[in-house]
């Protein structure tokens, strides 16, 4: 974790999400958060796409399935600079959904309105 960007600190904080590990989670963030995962265990996360990195902000979508259906997370994120660290503070999320002609999060190649949209 030691003098990771912000951009390196979001990926990151993704593969905590799909590793369910909440303790990485608490311990990168401003926030007094909990370490249960246990609201995450049934979501299976797919993709990650970074759109925009500057400064002390990273913009990205997260890709994920729950209970079948295939959605996006879409947030800028803002990081703060604590005692030599980067750690995430908030962000603004967007109400974003998956396009039917871009590429499936599922990772089969074919584009989403041909493979997973059938099941959203």
């Amino acid at each position: 974790m030691k003098n990771l960007t912000p951009k390196q600190l979001m990926r990151s904080r993704y593969d905590a999400f799909v590793r369910n590990d909440g303790e990485y989670l608490a311990k990168t963030t401003t926030k007094d958060i909990s370490t249960d995962m246990s609201a995450y265990k049934h979501i299976e996360w797919l993709k990650l796409e970074v759109l925009d990195a500057k400064d002390d902000e990273v913009e990205f979508k997260a890709y994920f399935r729950e209970d079948g259906v295939i959605s996006v997370l879409h947030e800028r994120s803002k990081f703060v600079l604590q005692d030599g660290q980067w750690l995430y503070d908030d962000g603004i999320l967007y109400n974003t959904q998956v396009q039917r002609n871009e590429s499936c999060p599922c990772g089969s190649g074919k584009k989403f309105k041909k493979c997973c949209i059938k099941f959203n």
